[in-house]
């Protein structure tokens, strides 16, 4: 076991240093200046040339790549060229928030896919299978800004019972707000609901077809204790790496629904990183979001070695 964590966090860190990597690269890729976004196009040469040299953007990239890299191993993600402020503070501000929001969606969904998910796998073909197949089929194919848009027609303009956006100042503490968490959650929720769901239908209908299965259900065995002992454990194994994914997405990937509902949180930020060019809040997004995703895989890899040991091997 020890050495399967020790390969696991050994590939996660290298993961993590190759995904700096392209992080760094995009950024010096991305098109126009850094001193003309600050200064404006009515800068002089050697105003523009000073702050160049006082970002450092005269020194050769691989330089530039190891300081930010030390800094981002020590939380020292530099200063927002924007705001004029310390950026690891500004970026775990916002973290926390879309921790709330993504801590409110997994608990209310996680359960919600498995439990439909198993009910459709034990009652394949049948009415009710049919109907959460539907449904969460409707949750793939529709995107979260029009799944989002629908709620706050639905809950903040024909029964206006909800706010229909989540502006709240970033600072507060998101939970005392809980009322303006409502919908964005809901949106998150039915977008990750349809993965978890049909990938848990799947893998009761697999496990139900299997030998053993059969065998246990010939012996005798009450129905209960086969679908308890037998099909939850093995079918529920392969849903924890969709589970992993949607908490990587869900905390990072937040761009479309906080966009529509207004919410302070990492994916809002990033969208004003990358639309004023603010470099140094760009990279220490995408590496915050990168590493949570990274994290999330391990935890996903060492509950699944845990429930099944063949993995270790």
């Amino acid at each position: 076991m020890l050495r399967f964590l020790g390969r696991r966090f050994a590939f996660m860190a290298l993961t993590l240093v190759i995904v700096s990597i392209v992080i760094f690269a995009v950024t010096e890729l991305l098109p126009g200046d850094v001193a003309v976004m600050i200064l404006g196009s009515e800068a002089t040469d050697e105003t523009l040339a000073a702050l160049r040299t006082q970002l450092g953007l005269d020194r050769p990239a691989p330089a530039r790549y190891v300081d930010w890299l030390s800094g981002a191993a020590r939380g020292d993600f530099g200063e927002s060229l924007r705001m004029r402020t310390e950026v690891g503070p500004l970026v775990f501000e916002r973290l926390k928030n879309s921790l709330a929001l993504a801590g409110i969606a997994f608990a209310v969904g996680v359960p919600l896919a498995l439990g439909l998910g198993i009910v459709a796998g034990l009652r394949k073909d049948r009415p009710i299978d049919k109907a959460i197949t539907m449904t969460t089929l409707v949750g793939i194919s529709v995107p979260e800004f029009v799944i989002g848009s629908v709620l706050i027609i639905l809950f903040a303009s024909l029964w206006p019972i909800l706010p229909a956006t989540s502006l709240i100042d970033p600072s507060a503490n998101p939970l005392e707000s809980l009322k303006y968490l409502i919908l964005p959650a809901a949106t998150l929720v039915l977008v990750t609901l349809a993965h978890t769901a049909r990938m848990t239908r799947a893998n009761v209908v697999r496990v139900l077809r299997t030998d053993y299965v059969r065998t246990a259900i010939l012996k005798g065995m009450p129905r209960a204790r086969v679908i308890l002992r037998h099909v939850l454990p093995n079918a529920l194994l392969p849903s924890i790496t969709i589970i992993a994914i949607n908490v990587g997405w869900m905390i990072g990937g937040l761009i479309v629904v906080e966009t529509v509902f207004g919410y302070p949180g990492l994916g809002q930020l990033m969208i004003f990183a990358v639309t004023n060019r603010d470099v140094p809040l760009v990279q220490a997004v995408a590496l915050l979001v990168a590493t949570i995703y990274a994290v999330a895989n391990l935890g996903a890899d060492l509950l699944y070695a845990a429930l099944n040991p063949r993995i270790r091997y």
